[in-house]
């Protein structure tokens, strides 16, 4: 028996090639890049045909017999791991249907080489598509969260201590603003994906006459790669795809790690409904956080396939590779499926979970989160410098841990007395003004500024952020759209050639 792909190769190929390498390719890739598979080759056919590199009649049986592969698809194609990947088993049906001349007549003028690179380009555009949706569901509901909790009054935290006053609208804001970063991210990498390195073949191009753009057009393409080494050579997309996809990562774990301390039995300042949570074989009392765990979990993972996938490629040459190529590849479609699959768990967590407004609001009053206020209400009526101030704040609020007090049992004269110690003279600073100053909800109030977390600064960078959203929804039609109609485009054509 010789090898079914090469009469350069006189033995089959081995079993153990066959079990570890291209059974296990043939099983996890064939059925999902049949259908890409497909529209390139009708592609390049119609091209072949328009450029008068394969007879009319030629053109006609090999358009019918491409149409029907698709209409009948991937399920009655017989793999076999002798045929090596996922294109000469399609080849092979593809004879079998129309016969050795005609469908050995779709490779002229190509390479496996440059067919792959256009495929993995192909369904690079679905993935980031596809993330970019997931994302902007995510952006809505923390959207819709901080508009609806942008009173909600809450501790903000710095190095997990208190800090200052902020809402969990605020809170929200923030992250939908770093999903809308994401997006953008993922947005750029669409121009450096959807071009076309078909017409490069193996490396070197073609002396067939053949037409680049054209071929490229039919599929959707924005341009070429126009050096025919570089075409084949690279994986760099995938490698910015997945740097953008382990950012995402990045960000979801953070959120839910604050999460994850939020709703602990000693925290309790955020609730998620139960049909979110699971609960333990043995404690009748749990409630536990699974999805957040799951989430913090798999941004490692993420992490660990964006690694894998840049040390296969660091290696290898300039030039068409298994490793630089197919294992590169292979970690970012790994994490583009489980991206999509996370972002659909945070979607979940960002629109269910419930703030405890009224613990939070207790937590903020209590832990001398408005302390600035204080020291900046010092600068502003006692004419201090804010060292000054900080100083003398900082001996008010240990006089009132010493002493027991939470923030709101702060009084003037414990100012004054710190006054005294540090500066050596009272402020006798207004009483009102003093209270005002420590109270959570005032100093929320007055952070007005662009971005602030005053609930009127929240609901402005709300609508402005629904403006973004909106238009990166449009952003996504349009680009779906496109590539619909230029797939309805191919198709109606390929039928016309084989009628």
């Amino acid at each position: 028996m010789e090898s079914k792909v090469s009469r350069r190769l006189t033995e089959p190929v081995a079993q153990e090639v066959c079990e570890h390498i291209y059974a296990p390719r043939l099983a996890r890739d064939f059925r999902t890049v049949f259908g890409y598979m497909s529209d390139l080759n009708q592609a390049h056919a119609l091209m072949l045909a328009r450029c008068g590199l394969i007879s009319p009649e030629v053109a006609k049986t090999l358009a019918a017999g491409l149409l029907r592969m698709e209409q009948e698809g991937p399920e009655v194609v017989e793999l076999d791991p002798q045929r090596e990947d996922s294109y000469f088993n399609y080849e092979a049906h593809l004879i079998k249907l129309v016969g050795t001349d005609v469908g050995g007549r779709l490779h002229i003028a190509r390479s496996r080489n440059d067919l792959t690179s256009a495929l993995d380009r192909l369904r690079a555009r679905d993935l980031l598509l596809d993330a970019g949706q997931a994302l902007l569901s995510v952006t809505e509901h923390a959207l819709d969260g901080a508009f609806r909790f942008r009173d909600a009054v809450m501790p903000g935290y710095t190095h997990l201590q208190p800090a200052q006053p902020v809402t969990y609208g605020f809170y929200l804001a923030g992250v939908a603003q770093a999903l809308g970063r994401d997006f953008d991210r993922l947005a750029d990498a669409w121009a450096r994906t959807n071009i076309s390195p078909l017409g490069a073949g193996a490396l070197a191009g073609t002396a067939f006459a053949i037409d680049r753009y054209a071929v490229a057009s039919s599929l959707g393409f924005e341009g070429l790669i126009e050096n025919t080494l570089d075409a084949v050579a690279t994986r760099d997309f995938g490698l910015e795809i997945l740097a953008g996809l382990s950012q995402i990562a990045l960000g979801w774990s953070r959120v839910a790690q604050d999460f994850h301390v939020m709703v602990s039995h000693e925290f309790q300042t955020v609730e998620f409904p139960d049909r979110v949570t699971g609960t333990s074989s043995i404690m009748p009392q749990k409630k536990n956080p699974v999805v957040l765990e799951h989430l913090k979990g798999k941004a490692g993972h993420l992490l660990g396939l964006y690694v894998a996938s840049a040390t296969a490629v660091k290696g290898t040459h300039f030039t068409n590779t298994i490793d630089g190529n197919r294992e590169t590849m292979r970690g970012v479609w790994e994490a583009g499926e489980e991206t999509v699959r996370c972002l659909s768990l945070f979607d979940l967590v960002v629109a269910t979970g419930r703030p405890n407004a009224t613990l939070m609001k207790r937590r903020v009053t209590e832990d001398f989160a408005s302390a600035t206020d204080l020291a900046d209400l010092m600068v502003r009526e006692a004419d201090l410098s804010f060292r000054e101030a900080h100083h003398v704040v900082g001996g008010v609020v240990r006089a009132a841990m010493d002493a027991g007090l939470a923030a709101d049992g702060i009084t003037t004269e414990m100012v004054d007395t710190a006054a005294l110690d540090q500066l050596g003279r009272p402020l006798k600073l207004d009483a009102e003004r003093v209270r005002r100053s420590l109270d959570p909800s005032e100093s929320v109030a007055g952070r007005s500024l662009p971005g602030g977390p005053a609930p009127d600064a929240v609901a402005r960078s709300v609508a402005a952020a629904q403006g973004r959203l909106e238009t990166n929804r449009a952003l996504l039609a349009e680009r779906r759209g496109r590539l619909q109609a230029t797939r309805d485009a191919l198709k109606r054509d390929l039928a016309d050639l084989a009628a």
